[in-house]
């Protein structure tokens, strides 16, 4: 069988809710690789986030990471790393918006690669994010944010969520992009307009000189939907939203249920 790139999402795809890899899927993936065929993850996640994962699979290709602001390959470091954050001072705007229109936003935080600047000081965020030791800073992000972020979040109650991503939309949509994670944190990702995942996996792909329509990508949420539409094959996972079930090419089983085991095991015939 012809050589295809296998693209996984980390949250609620690869990973079970406990945050692990199933030994059925890593045996999978394993058989796949022996087969010939690539694998990769496309994360959200900052890499010092997915680091241990990337190692646990045992993974020799390069990974997107901040929905596809930052690509680069862990073990080439003569690949052309790609990194396009947004402008600082556009980020400045949005942390003086929030405050302007009274958003009631708990939180901002910024990432600047692995340093991270919290609006409020909050231990349970900064727990979140404390994953492979970053440089933290807490203070008025208008003030101690210096650096253009790779990319930022606003921490907000539910109901506060669709009001500041319509203002985001009206007011900067020429210069970001914006998600919201899935529950139960209620949280608008924000990176530079023009990037997602599609991008970053469009650069390995060439790369690796494999075509677009062998490229298989999971997902289960919607920072996900650039790239299963840009796949030739997109799977959406059994526990994804229902928008990307509707893009999808395909519905698997859940990330609980080896959803991903079960599909390349028929569509590659790996077993």
């Amino acid at each position: 069988m012809d050589k295809h790139l296998i693209v996984l999402d980390l949250d609620g795809t690869l990973l079970t809710d406990e945050k692990k890899i199933s030994q059925k899927t890593k045996q999978t993936l394993h058989k796949a690789k022996e087969q010939g065929h690539e694998i990769m993850i496309a994360t959200g996640r900052p890499y010092r986030a997915s680091e241990m994962y990337y190692k646990e699979l045992v993974l020799n290709t390069p990974i997107v990471n901040f929905n596809g602001a930052f690509v680069h390959h862990p073990l080439d470091h003569n690949w052309e790393t790609f990194h396009q954050p947004m402008e600082v001072g556009v980020a400045r705007e949005i942390v003086q918006a929030c405050h302007d229109f009274d958003f009631n936003f708990r939180n901002i935080i910024a990432e600047v690669m692995d340093d991270v600047y919290f609006h409020y000081h909050d231990e349970r965020l900064i727990d979140v994010f404390n994953f492979g030791e970053p440089n933290v800073t807490t203070g008025d992000l208008r003030n101690y944010l210096t650096q253009s972020p790779t990319s930022m979040l606003i921490h907000a109650d539910e109901e506060h969520v669709t009001e500041i991503r319509k203002h985001l939309s009206s007011v900067h949509a020429e210069v970001i992009d914006h998600r919201r994670w899935a529950a139960p944190w209620h949280v608008i990702e924000i990176v530079k307009s023009g990037l997602n995942k599609a991008v970053g996996i469009e650069k390995v792909a060439s790369h690796l000189e494999i075509p677009q329509n062998r490229i298989i990508a999971f997902g289960d949420e919607d920072n996900d939907l650039e790239m299963l539409k840009y796949a030739g094959v997109g799977v959406a996972m059994g526990n994804a939203i229902e928008p990307l079930k509707s893009v999808a090419d395909d519905i698997t089983l859940s990330n609980e249920e080896d959803g991903i085991a079960a599909f390349l095991n028929s569509h590659l015939r790996l077993s």
